[in-house]
C-alpha cells in the first residue's frame, strides 16, 4: 500500500515521536520511505516550509523527491475536485486564510491516481470539505496517523 501524507500527519509524527525515543518507529518509517511507499505533494512541502517543527523542515528539505509536482493526471483530478461547488467554496476559503498554500486537493488527487491512502489528522465533518470528506466522495482511502500505524501492524 502506498501512503500519501498530509502536512499535519508529518508534523505530528516529527513533533511527537522523537527519533532517539522511538527508534523502531523510525526504522519502519524510513523503510517505507526507501521502498517508495510514502509520498506527498509539492504543495505539502510548501506548507512544511512554514511548520514550527525544525526537524521536519530539515528532513523535508533533504527529501524533496517525496514531494513531486502534480502530474497531468493529478492536475485533472484536482480540477474534478474543484468542479464540485461545495468543495471549491471551502477549499478556496481555506487557501485564502493560509496565504495561498493548500495541499488538500493535491493530496487527494495523488492518492486517486496512485491508488493510495491519504494519511491525515483531519476528521470527516457533516457537510464539510475536509480531506476525509473529499476522499469519501470520490471513494479514496483515507486514514489517520494511528490508522496508518495499525495498517502497518506497528506496535511499540
Amino acid at each position: 500500500m502506498i501512503y500519501i501524507f498530509d502536512t499535519n500527519a508529518f508534523s505530528q509524527l516529527f513533533h511527537s515521536y522523537y527519533r532517539k525515543r522511538f527508534p523502531t518507529l523510525w526504522v519502519h518509517f524510513d523503510e517505507l520511505i526507501e521502498d517508495k511507499l510514502i509520498t506527498s505533494t509539492r504543495e505539502a512541502l510548501r506548507e512544511i516550509e512554514d511548520d514550527r517543527v525544525e526537524s521536519l523542515r530539515e528532513w523535508a528539505a533533504d527529501n524533496k523527491e517525496l514531494f513531486p509536482s502534480p502530474s497531468a493526471e493529478e492536475a485533472a483530478f484536482v480540477a474534478l475536485i474543484f468542479f464540485n461547488p461545495h468543495f471549491q467554496q471551502v477549499i478556496e476559503q481555506k487557501k485564502f486564510y493560509k496565504g495561498g498554500k493548500n495541499a488538500d486537493p493535491f493530496l487527494v488527487a495523488r492518492a486517486a491516481t496512485l491508488g493510495g491512502t491519504v494519511v491525515t489528522l483531519e476528521k470527516e465533518k457533516p457537510n464539510g470539505a475536509k480531506i476525509p470528506n473529499i476522499c469519501n466522495y470520490f471513494g479514496i482511502d483515507c486514514t489517520s496517523l494511528e490508522g496508518f500505524m495499525e495498517a502497518e501492524g506497528w506496535e511499540f
